[in-house]
């Protein structure tokens, strides 16, 4: 079989397996390969020794340069979550609260589809206080007194 058609057949395969996996590591790999049938279209007298050193360097390197400028957005998941929008909101405690033991509050409207939510604070914080959320922690509310 043709050089050509083997690293043209080994890019297809290496780019099928990336879909299938979604890395984008092994999407480096079949690149290169597909790079390496071009120029062997344009260059059918290549030396093999030169096609693996081709490869080699370009997908080593396109793979060293996507890890130095990839960067994540983000480490912690906020699904389900409003992402900071409800902080700052005020709503009542109908359950006492202190650093010690939970309690609940509640709001005139909903927060994140509830009225109601445990909340938790670092005071001491009366029925009838009004409160201000300050954080949203697992499914209770930092709050603070007003």
């Amino acid at each position: 079989m043709d050089a050509l058609w083997v690293w043209g057949i080994l890019g297809l395969i290496l780019l099928a397996f990336e879909m299938a996996t979604g890395t984008f590591y092994v999407l480096w790999f079949g690149i290169a390969a597909l790079i390496v049938a071009g120029a062997l279209t344009m260059f059918p007298t290549i030396n093999f020794a030169i096609q693996l050193l081709l490869f080699s360097v370009l997908s080593l390197g396109s793979l060293a340069i996507w890890r130095r400028f990839y960067k994540k957005n983000s480490t912690d998941l906020k699904i389900g979550q409003s992402q900071g929008d409800e902080i700052g909101r005020t709503g009542i405690i109908i359950e006492a609260v202190s650093a010690r033991k939970n309690g609940r509050i509640q709001f005139a409207q909903g927060v994140m589809g509830s009225r109601e939510w445990a909340a938790i604070a670092n005071e001491d914080i009366e029925v009838g206080a009004d409160a201000i959320i300050i954080s949203i922690e697992g499914n209770s509310l930092r709050v603070r007194k007003q």
